[in-house]
C-alpha cells in the first residue's frame, strides 16, 4: 500500500477515535507522548526545543532554558516572532510556590493618537503592515526580566544557540514556504444553504517582504527565496545579538545583575535604540528614541479561576487571556463529559459560551494602566450562572451580548460600533515555548509578531522587524482598547499555566490570534473532561468561531460563524447547521499548532505533546 494511503487510513482511525470515545483507541496518536522525570520542553520549532534542552543539560533552570528557547524561536520562526516582537509569559517559581505574570506587551509611540491617524492615515491603522502598525519591541526586556528575577545564567550562555542559528541553519519546508509566500489547500464555506469548496491558489514570492528593501536584503539575499534544506543565515541579526553579549562582557566585573542590565540597556537606551529611532523617523514611523528608552516590561499578579479542582492562571492586563477563564466560569456549570467529546451539544455549548465571554472581553479587558478591570465581579459563580442562562441549547446566537456584573457601574459603560463582515480577520501568527524543570519551575511563554512577518519591515541593518500589534487598537474614543500614547493594545497572546493542589499541572499555548483561547481550552478540556493524554488532546479535531469582534482592525464580527475541522462527524456538522450555526468546514488538520506539558499529580512524570499541524517539537528526560 503506498504511504499516502496508509496516512489516510491513520487519519480516519484517529478522527473516529477522538470523536466517538476518548478511550484506549483515542490515545493512538500521530506522534508519541514524550515523557520524562527530570525535565520537559515543547515549542514551535525543533531547534528551539533543542536550545532549551541544551541549557537544562548544562545546569540551567527552566527560566534560563525558556529564554534560550525563545531566542532560538526568534531566529528559526521569524514569520511568527522575533527580537522586534512582543510576548506574554506565565512562570511558576518553585521557591516561592507562586505564579507570576510577565507583561511583555509593547506600548504605542508617544506620537500615536486617534487624531493623528484621522488626519494622516484616513482614520485607519494599516493591518499587519508598516511601522504605523507597530508597538515597541519587548523580547530583549522579557529575556532580561526572566533571567534577572528567576534565572541563573548569563546572556552569553542563553543566547549562544540563537547566535549559532543566526549564523546559519537549514530551512524547513514550512519556513521556506513562508518566505516564498506559498500556500496550499482548500476549505469549505457555507454560503446561504450551500456548501462551497474554495481552493487557495499557490502564491510564489512574499510581496510583504519584497515591499521593503531592508527586508528583501535579509530574506531574498540572492533575489529568490531559499528552498527547504538550503542553509539560511541572518548575519545582521547575529551581530545584533552579539552586541548584547558584548555589553554584558564589558560589565562582567560589576556583577551578574549589572551585566545583564547593561545588555538590556544597550538595546533600549544605547546604539540599537538610536538606530531604531533614526530608521523610524526617516521612514514615516512615529517611534522616537524616548519610546524605547522609557519602556519596561511589567511583572504582575495573574488572574485565575478554579475549574473542577484545577487552578487556571492567565495574564490580567492588555491581554485577552481572562476571556478564557470567563468561558470556563460558564462551562463549569455544564456536564461536558456527559455531552460527549465533539458532540453537537458539546460544540454548541462551548461556542455559545465563548461568544458571551468574548463579548465581556470587548467590554472590560484592556491595559490596566488605563482602565480598571472588575475581575472579582466577572469571575463569581453567580455571574457565571446568570450568563450561562442566556444560552439556548438548540439555537445559535447572532448577537453581541456583554454582561453587567453585580456591583459594576453602568454610568460610564463604553459605547462603540461593531462592524459586521462575512470575512472578519481573526487570525494571527505566533510562537510558543513551554519548559518545566526538575525542581518543577514552569514557564509558559507566548512570543509573537502578531500577523505573519509582523510590520514586514526590517529595521535598518539590525536583522529584525517590528511586530504589528498596534492594529489591535480601536480608533473609537470610549472603547477600553482605544489608542492612546504609550498604551499597550489588548493582545491575543495568551499562555496558560494550570496548577493542581498548588503544583504545576499543565503549561500550554498556541498561535492563532483570537483562536488561541479556544485551542488552549479545548486541549485542557480534552485532558480533564475526556481523559485524553496530552498528545491525543492536541491532535483531536477542533472547533472555533468568529462570532465576536475581531482583535484585528477594523474589528468586525461574523454573526453565527462556526468553523470545524473536517474530522468532526458529518452528523454533528448537520445538527450544528440545524441549530443555526453557519458552519465552515476546514481541512482535517488545519486549526491548531499547540505545544503543552502535563505533570502527573500522582507520579510526577512529565508528558510533553507537540502538534503535527506545525513544526512543533517536544523533548523530555
Amino acid at each position: 500500500m503506498p504511504p499516502i494511503v496508509k496516512l489516510r487510513v491513520g487519519v480516519v482511525l484517529l478522527g473516529f477515535a477522538a470523536v466517538v470515545a476518548p478511550n484506549a483507541l483515542a490515545q493512538r496518536t500521530m506522534r508519541p507522548v514524550i515523557r520524562g522525570e527530570s525535565y520537559a520542553v515543547s515549542s514551535r520549532k525543533p531547534q528551539a526545543s533543542q536550545a532549551a534542552e541544551r541549557i537544562l543539560r548544562a545546569g540551567g533552570n527552566a527560566f534560563d532554558a525558556a529564554v534560550a528557547g525563545q531566542a532560538a524561536l526568534s531566529v528559526t520562526d521569524p514569520a511568527s516572532n522575533g527580537v522586534g516582537g512582543d510576548a506574554f509569559i506565565l512562570v511558576y517559581d518553585a521557591k516561592t510556590e507562586k505564579v507570576y505574570s510577565v507583561n511583555a506587551g509593547g506600548w504605542s509611540p508617544k506620537l500615536a493618537t486617534i487624531e493623528w491617524y484621522r488626519k494622516n492615515n484616513d482614520g485607519k491603522i494599516p493591518a499587519d503592515d508598516s511601522l504605523l502598525s507597530a508597538t515597541v519591541p519587548t523580547s530583549v526586556d522579557a529575556w532580561y526580566t526572566v533571567l534577572s528575577r528567576w534565572g541563573t545564567m548569563s546572556f552569553a550562555e542563553v543566547l549562544r544557540p540563537a547566535i549559532e542559528l543566526a549564523d546559519g541553519f537549514p530551512l524547513s519546508e514550512g519556513l521556506a514556504g513562508q518566505i516564498g509566500g506559498r500556500k496550499e489547500g482548500n476549505r469549505t464555506l457555507v454560503v446561504g444553504d450551500r456548501d462551497v469548496t474554495t481552493e487557495i491558489a499557490p502564491v510564489v514570492g512574499n510581496s510583504k517582504l519584497r515591499r521593503y528593501p531592508t527586508s528583501e536584503k535579509v530574506y531574498f539575499p540572492n533575489g529568490e527565496p531559499g528552498t527547504a534544506g538550503e542553509v539560511f543565515s541572518n548575519p545582521d541579526l547575529a551581530r545584533t545579538l552579539r552586541k548584547l553579549v558584548e555589553a554584558e562582557d564589558n560589565n562582567a566585573g560589576k556583577g551578574r545583575e549589572v551585566a545583564l542590565k547593561a545588555a538590556r540597556d544597550r538595546f533600549y537606551k544605547g546604539d540599537i535604540a538610536r538606530t531604531m529611532a533614526t530608521f523610524s523617523e526617516a521612514n514615516g514611523g512615529l517611534f522616537r528614541y524616548e519610546d524605547f528608552a522609557d519602556f519596561s516590561v511589567k511583572v504582575e499578579d495573574p488572574v485565575s479561576i478554579n475549574y473542577r479542582g484545577y487552578e487556571v492562571y492567565k495574564n490580567p492586563s492588555a491581554n485577552q487571556g481572562p476571556s478564557e477563564i470567563f468561558t470556563l466560569n460558564l462551562l463549569r456549570g455544564f456536564d461536558l463529559k456527559k455531552m460527549g467529546h465533539n458532540s453537537a451539544d458539546y460544540i454548541h455549548t462551548f461556542v455559545e459560551s465563548l461568544k458571551l465571554a468574548f463579548a465581556d472581553r470587548e467590554m472590560y479587558l484592556a491595559d490596566m494602566d488605563f482602565i480598571k478591570i472588575p475581575f472579582p465581579q466577572l469571575l463569581t459563580e453567580s455571574y457565571g450562572a446568570r450568563r450561562r442562562a442566556l444560552i439556548d441549547p438548540k439555537k445559535a446566537s447572532y448577537e453581541f451580548r456583554p454582561g453587567i456584573p453585580d456591583g459594576v457601574s453602568t454610568s460610564n459603560r463604553p459605547r462603540f460600533k461593531i462592524p459586521i463582515s462575512a470575512d472578519a480577520d481573526h487570525e494571527g501568527d505566533t510562537s510558543y515555548v513551554a519548559v518545566i524543570d526538575k525542581e518543577r519551575n514552569a514557564v509558559s511563554w507566548t512570543p509573537s509578531l502578531h500577523s505573519g512577518w509582523g510590520s514586514g519591515i526590517v529595521l535598518a541593518d539590525l536583522g529584525f522587524m517590528l511586530n504589528c500589534r498596534g492594529d489591535y487598537f480601536w480608533l473609537q474614543e470610549g472603547h477600553p482598547n482605544a489608542l492612546l500614547p504609550h498604551k499597550r493594545p489588548r493582545s491575543t497572546l495568551t499562555p496558560t499555566l494550570i496548577l493542581k493542589d498548588g503544583k504545576p499541572f499543565m503549561a500550554v499555548g498556541s498561535p492563532g490570534g483570537d483562536d488561541q483561547c479556544m485551542r488552549i481550552m479545548q486541549t485542557f478540556l480534552n485532558v480533564v473532561e475526556f481523559d485524553m493524554n496530552i498528545q491525543a488532546a492536541i491532535e483531536a479535531p477542533r472547533a472555533t468561531t468568529n462570532g465576536f469582534p475581531s482583535s484585528v482592525f477594523p474589528h468586525a464580527m461574523t454573526p453565527g460563524h462556526l468553523a470545524v475541522e473536517s474530522r468532526v462527524a458529518p452528523e454533528v456538522i448537520e445538527e450544528l447547521k440545524r441549530r443555526g450555526h453557519h458552519v465552515e468546514v476546514r481541512g482535517a488538520w488545519s486549526m491548531n499548532a499547540t505545544s503543552a506539558i502535563v505533570v502527573d499529580p500522582k507520579t510526577g512524570v512529565l508528558s510533553a505533546g507537540a502538534d503535527i499541524r506545525g513544526d512543533n517539537y517536544a523533548l523530555a528526560w
